[in-house]
Parts: structure tokens; C-alpha cells; sequence
């Protein structure tokens, strides 16, 4: 690690910056890729999905969420990489800008980074763009191209197009370089790599015709774009392709295709209904694992719940699943899934998982089981959560209602509920589509959260506690909007030896009557 160091900052000396922004995205803004694809990993050794790293001539700052405040500590040097440990209401730029001094410029990799996160750097620092990182990294995997059947998506590719082609003049084009995007756009999937669906593509649409850019064909694509004038959302393409792009180039005021697919149709939801079935067996079929069967580790567990998911009709794993065995349990996005934590009589173990069937939708799902007999702590906690759960599932919604809003209520929740050494460190759910995580909807305190949400619009809740001395708990449910009110794919039992049912009020008592409970 310490030789990609050494190697990043002779780059930074022929380039003449003083910091270099190094991303764990990769050049097509995907947030989930390969390690190998991921600059920051090689550079940190932090293995989180999220977070990137900034280098100066003799300090390295890694930049992580609450969901990844311990992974880091445990993953990096704290000789070589200073953690800076985002709270809930911080982002990364405002914490990098104090970081770097007036006059200083910083290194960017304008294939890394959207158009509209460049301009917001530039009003905090100067900004010298980069064609590359100066870390080496795999190329893109292409994967294996499927198309997906109009039953699982309610409209075909060509409705779609159509639908964006009539609000576009002649010698008019949008540009789309999202691969979520482009994958809904076109009805197509890639389960050939592990933890996604999407399509590496790009395309372009006129009001007369449309260009898929796939492999090879990917290189040259701005040599197709003829139109006067070229469409794109600046918060998804890269500054790289916007500069390619040129004076043609203008900022589209919603991108229609997020629009469309982030409001789900009706055969989607029903797709998703079919797929959360298999899911919620898998994880039933896992929670039977655990209790009987003894001297099994978070490895065993997982591997057994990779099989389940398989067998019960999954084309791939949505994400990593995240096995963690009590303490472990703290780390929200704990990835490890070690042989040597065994599973004892009064392990607490958290399960968050997910799985992509025919649809090419994510699935969503985090439960959590203890071997034998739970203790008081563990009860407690568990119970804790699983109101909060059900006051936000509970709440009562408007055509106005936004993910900032519930959020806020389970916060007010934990606030008035405190439990000694807990905390609850991460947005409370996230929009679920394609990739397991997009937005609109987001349920957070940040201000992407203030969009109200629609009906067949899809989100998870799932608050937590977390103590790094203890354990960490987490309830998780796949919900979707319909006719004003929220309902859950989800419908796996939660476990009645872990709720103390003096802690629920009568009314909290009614709502749990509509979910299974063993």
C-alpha cells in the first residue's frame, strides 16, 4: 500500500497539485464495483463501498459515513490514513474544504467525478482536472448482455424511447450515461458479475433515433452526437463526458428516465412481490440454519445463504451479504464473514441481504437472530428497534410526505428512547430499484431526502442501534408506496423470544399483529 502512496504523490508533483481527490467509484459512477476497479481501496485499504480518500504530500484523509466509522478504524493504518469520521448531518466536501488551505489545488479525476460534484468543488477550492487518478486500476468487466421480458418491466424498450423522443425538437438529443439509466431505459441486464444487474452502457436519444453504446463502441460515442444541442443530467454524467460533449451541451431540468423508473409500474411491483417471496424464504431458511445446527461461523452462514438464494430462484446476490456475529454486528456494512467467529449458545447474529430474480430488481432485507436464549440487553435493543420500525412503517403519509420527514420521526423516537452506549448512525433507508440503493426516495437528513414520495415509488426502513462494545441491531424492510399509504414486500417473521412485549405500547401491539411474528 505503501508503494501506491509513494507512486500517487510522484504524480501529484508532475501534475503540480497539492492534494489528489482519489474516488472509489469507477469511471462509470458506479458505486458497487470490483476492488480492483476501486482507487481508493488500493490506495487505503478500506474495503466500504462508499468514501473516498484525499492525499496531500504527507497526509492521506479517508472520508467515511456512520455506517463505516469502525470498518475503517479496523481496515486502515492509523499511522499511514487519518479517518475522518463523517456525523449525520456532514458531507464530504464541507469537511474537505477545511482540510485544504486557501490557494491550494487539488487533483480531480474528471472520470470519476459527476459534472455537478466538479462545480461544487470549485466553489470551495481551486480545481485542476485529470484524465486519470494516477492509481492503476482493472479495467471495467462488460459482462454478459440479457434482455428482460416486458412482463417484469410493464413497458418495452421502444414505448419507452418514444415516450422521450416526443419531448425533444428536431436536432435535439439527451444523453445518457447512468448504467441504471440506460439498463431500465432498455430492458436489458448483466447477472454475470456479482452484486449487480446493470448494463455498462451509454446512449443517446433524438427525436427520431437512438444509439445503445456498448464495449468497443463505448470509446467513440461522441462522435455520434450531431445534434445542435445535447441534453444531459450533470449529476450523472462525468465531467469528462460533459467536456466531450462541448458547447453543444446543456443541463436537462429532470432526467426522464429517473423519473420513469424510479416510480415503479404495476408489473414491477408485482415482480418485486414474486422476488421479496424468495427472499423472505431464504432468510427463513437461514434462521433455521442457525438454530440448529452448532460449531457454525458467519462463514458457514453465509455460503448457506448464498445457496438458499440460489435455490430458491435468484440470478445473482444483490450486494455482499453482511453475517455479522455480535460485536461485529456494530459494523453496519461488516463484510467479512470470518471462520473463526462461531456462532455459541447467545450469539447475536445480524443478517442484511438481497438477491436479483428474473426482473433484474434488487432485493432488500436485514434480520437478526440469537442462538438459544436471548439476554436482557439484546432484548431490549431489539425491541427498541422494532418500534421505531413500526412507528415509521405507521406513519400516517400525504401526497407531501417526504423520507426526511419519517426519518425524523424515528430519530425524535431513539432520542426519547435512549438506550446507554447506542446509536443510530446511518440514513433510515434508501430507494430500491435496479441497484439496491438509488434515489428518489431517500429517507435520511439530507436534503436529497425532502422529495415527497410517490405511490410505486420503493424504499427500505431499517433503523438501528449500534454500540462497538455490545452488539448492533438492525430491522429492515423493503416497502413500497400505494394509494397514499406504505406497504412492505417484506413479510419474514421477526422473532418473539427477542421482544419485550412490556416495552410496546397497546397501539404498537395492534400494528406488530399485522406482521408475522415466531
Amino acid at each position: 500500500m505503501n508503494d501506491v502512496i509513494q507512486k500517487a504523490r510522484e504524480f501529484m508533483k508532475e501534475e503540480k497539485v497539492d492534494y489528489l481527490l482519489v474516488n472509489s467509484t469507477n469511471e462509470f459512477l458506479v458505486e458497487y464495483n470490483r476492488l480492483q476497479e476501486n482507487a481508493r481501496y488500493l490506495l487505503t485499504g478500506f474495503s466500504g463501498s462508499t468514501g473516498d480518500a484525499l492525499l496531500s504530500k504527507d497526509k492521506l484523509y479517508l472520508f467515511v459515513d456512520g455506517r463505516y466509522h469502525i470498518q475503517a478504524d479496523l481496515e486502515t493504518d492509523p499511522a499511514v490514513v487519518t479517518v475522518v469520521k463523517l456525523q449525520t448531518g456532514q458531507t464530504q466536501l464541507e469537511e474537505m474544504a477545511k482540510l485544504v488551505p486557501s490557494g491550494a489545488v487539488v487533483g480531480v479525476c474528471s472520470k470519476k467525478n459527476s459534472r455537478k460534484r466538479l462545480e461544487e468543488m470549485e466553489k470551495h477550492f481551486k480545481v485542476k482536472l485529470l484524465s486519470v487518478d494516477g492509481i492503476k486500476t482493472d479495467a471495467p468487466d462488460f459482462g454478459v448482455i440479457e434482455d428482460i421480458d416486458k412482463k417484469f418491466c410493464g413497458k418495452t424498450s421502444e414505448e419507452k424511447i418514444k415516450e422521450i423522443q416526443k419531448t425533444l425538437s428536431y436536432n435535439e438529443a439527451i444523453l445518457f450515461t447512468n448504467p441504471e439509466d440506460v439498463s431500465y431505459l432498455y430492458n436489458k441486464r448483466d447477472f454475470s458479475k456479482p452484486y449487480s444487474a446493470k448494463i455498462l452502457a451509454k446512449a443517446l436519444v433524438t427525436n427520431t433515433q437512438d444509439i445503445l453504446f456498448t464495449g468497443e463502441k463505448l470509446k467513440n460515442f461522441d462522435k455520434y452526437i450531431v445534434s445542435d444541442v445535447v441534453y444531459v443530467d450533470p449529476a450523472s454524467i462525468t465531467a469528462y463526458d460533459w467536456n466531450l460533449s462541448g458547447k453543444k451541451v446543456r443541463q436537462i431540468k429532470e432526467n426522464p428516465v429517473q423519473k420513469m423508473r424510479t416510480v415503479k409500474t404495476d408489473a414491477e411491483l408485482e415482480h418485486l412481490k414474486t422476488a421479496f417471496k424468495r427472499t423472505d424464504k431464504a432468510v427463513f431458511a437461514i434462521r433455521d440454519f442457525i438454530e440448529n445446527n452448532d460449531n457454525i461461523s458467519e462463514y458457514d452462514i453465509d455460503k448457506k445463504l448464498e445457496e438458499y438464494f440460489f435455490e430458491y430462484g435468484a440470478r445473482g446476490l444483490s450486494f455482499k451479504s453482511i453475517v455479522a456475529h455480535n460485536g461485529n454486528s456494530a459494523l453496519a456494512h461488516y463484510s467479512k464473514s470470518s471462520k473463526d467467529e462461531i456462532i455459541k449458545d447467545g450469539s447475536l447474529v445480524l443478517i442484511d441481504c438481497g438477491a436479483y430474480y428474473e426482473g433484474g430488481l434488487a432485493t432488500d432485507i436485514t434480520r437478526v437472530f440469537v442462538k438459544g436464549t436471548p439476554d436482557n440487553l439484546q432484548k431490549k435493543v431489539y425491541t427498541a428497534v422494532l418500534r421505531a420500525f413500526l412507528n415509521a412503517f405507521n406513519y400516517k403519509t400525504t401526497p407531501e410526505t417526504t423520507g426526511f420527514e419519517i426519518d425524523s420521526l424515528v430519530r425524535g423516537f431513539f432520542e426519547e428512547n435512549k438506550i446507554d452506549g447506542f446509536v443510530f448512525n446511518h440514513g433510515l433507508g434508501h430507494g430500491i430499484g435496479i441497484n439496491v440503493h438509488e434515489a428518489p426516495p431517500n429517507l435520511s437528513c439530507g436534503e436529497i431526502a425532502k422529495t415527497p414520495i410517490k405511490d410505486n415509488m420503493c424504499f427500505s426502513i431499517e433503523p438501528g442501534l449500534y454500540n462497538k462494545d455490545h452488539f448492533g441491531v438492525r430491522l429492515e424492510n423493503s416497502c413500497y408506496m400505494k394509494n397514499g399509504k406504505i406497504n412492505s414486500f417484506t413479510k419474514m417473521c421477526y422473532e418473539k423470544k427477542l421482544i419485550d412485549y412490556s416495552l410496546l405500547t397497546e397501539e404498537e401491539k395492534v400494528w406488530l399483529e399485522n406482521f408475522e411474528v415466531r
